[in-house]
């Protein structure tokens, strides 16, 4: 297979995953509610984990049909995390268009995230073969692991101490999670041996790390055309990013002051974003400031570097299984998202 027909595999996945979504969609009794729930599954997005779940199942001897059901839970319990990982983050867009707690309230969001988790795991029932609950028992260790992950992410923003091997333990939870969990359920509705499904459990680790760090890249340096949420949104959060983390170690003078006053969330109120979380001209030339301190530290080139690093042990993990379109398919995949710029 070439990268056209991966691309056109990947098409085909994404498409069965859209419509067996609408199939196990969540029809909760509120209007409100059932509008709001379609509105964040809609949402577009690139399905990776579904994807990845399906390949996972293909490279150790399944077929997609298998697996459909357990893609479409990995998606569902992805879109929870994304709507409540918003209004922890206060962030005005997803995927370009406004988040849930900005379309409707902070409160039909967290109601839409407490649907989707039982949503996801209605849909993981569904799948033929769950004996004894093993597919369950990944998922809710990714869930768990995820919510662990973003506990840490919101108690890093108080402190002014984390160390980068803290912001590697806090994405292995918060972004490698599910990915590993999608790999993991993959490899096992697939039949596979347990080195094989323990070597794609770690290759969605790995992959986890990589794409995590890219997506801090981007919040710096992507197209906000494309990235589909605002641009500098972590820098005006304060969040510890892997680039906020190295630039506080290597800053020197002036840019060492202004990393602390971002760690420091050391603004007036209202001076970059408003009440209602637009950002301010005032935020935009903040943003502007910190990516020249990255650059200027080096801290954008190291960044790239650890994406090139964790990607290169992620394909380490694929060499564990045989040799077969699924496998390459999912090599593929992984240059993929460490390339994107969205």
């Amino acid at each position: 297979m070439n990268r056209e027909s991966f691309r056109r595999h990947y098409e085909a996945i994404r498409t069965r995953t859209e419509r067996r979504l609408k199939k196990v969609a969540p029809g909760a009794a509120s209007p409100r509610l059932r509008e709001a729930c379609r509105y964040a599954l809609q949402g577009g997005g690139k399905r990776v984990r579904p994807v990845l779940l399906v390949l996972s199942c293909e490279a150790v001897g399944g077929g997609v049909a298998e697996a459909l059901d357990a893609a479409a839970a990995i998606e569902i319990m992805h879109n929870f995390t994304l709507v409540h990982d918003d209004i922890m983050d206060n962030a005005d867009a997803r995927r370009g268009r406004p988040s849930v707690h900005r379309a409707w309230s902070v409160n039909d969001a967290l109601l839409v995230g407490d649907v989707l988790v039982g949503a996801s795991f209605d849909a993981l029932l569904r799948t033929r073969g769950n004996a004894g609950g093993a597919l369950a028992g990944i998922l809710t260790r990714g869930l768990l692991d995820v919510c662990e992950g973003q506990a840490l992410d919101l108690e890093f923003e108080t402190r002014t101490d984390v160390t980068v091997r803290e912001y590697f333990r806090m994405i292995g939870k918060k972004t490698g999670a599910l990915l590993a969990a999608a790999a993991e359920l993959g490899g096992t509705l697939g039949g596979g041996s347990r080195p094989r499904v323990a070597a794609l459990r770690r290759f969605g680790l790995h992959l986890g790390t990589a794409f995590q760090v890219q997506d801090d890249l981007l919040d710096v340096v992507g197209d906000p055309a494309g990235f589909g949420k605002t641009i500098g949104g972590d820098i005006l959060e304060g969040k510890r990013t892997y680039l906020l983390l190295t630039a506080a170690a290597r800053a020197s003078g002036g840019d060492r002051a202004l990393i602390a006053r971002v760690m420091a969330h050391d603004g007036a109120p209202g001076s970059w974003r408003t009440a209602g979380g637009t950002v301010t001209p005032g935020g935009r030339a903040l943003v502007e400031e910190v990516r020249g301190a990255y650059e200027r530290c080096g801290a954008i080139d190291e960044a790239r570097e650890v994406v090139r690093r964790t990607t290169r042990r992620a394909l380490r993990e694929l060499d564990r299984l045989p040799r077969n379109p699924a496998r390459a398919m999912l090599g593929w995949l992984a240059d993929e998202l460490v390339h994107r710029a969205t």
